[in-house]
């Protein structure tokens, strides 16, 4: 499969905010839900957020609620990820996912990722 493109980190002061993005130019989108997930270093990659096909259900990690927002524009084959409110802990690279099921990605090969850095 071809990997997920993201694009829109970069360097933050804490309370700032990011808008990442990921295109699945690869294929067509599927109705299974898409979402986000970072990796900080010596740490395992975590889901932070998922969103379903139509976009009226989102879930959030509880230590990023109120302070991150999934979206999806199928008809782009894009998936969005507004952070607000930057932390320092927000510091990772974030990775997308194109079907996200029981809080595990099903894809077999990841993108590059973008990197979010948060500085005090």
């Amino acid at each position: 499969q071809v990997p997920l493109v993201e694009s829109g980190g970069g360097v933050v002061q804490a309370g700032g905010s990011l808008r990442l993005s990921c295109v699945d130019s690869g294929r067509s989108s599927n109705k299974f839900p898409m979402g986000w997930f970072r990796q900080a270093p010596g740490k395992e990659r975590e889901l932070v957020a998922s969103i379903s096909w139509s976009g009226d259900s989102t879930n959030y990690a509880d230590s990023v609620k109120g302070r991150l927002t999934i979206s999806r524009d199928n008809a782009k084959n894009t998936v969005y990820l507004q952070m607000n409110s930057l932390k320092p802990e927000d510091t990772a690279v974030y990775y997308c996912c194109r079907t996200v099921l029981a809080g595990r990605c099903l894809m077999a090969y990841w993108g590059q990722g973008t990197q979010v850095t948060v500085s005090l």
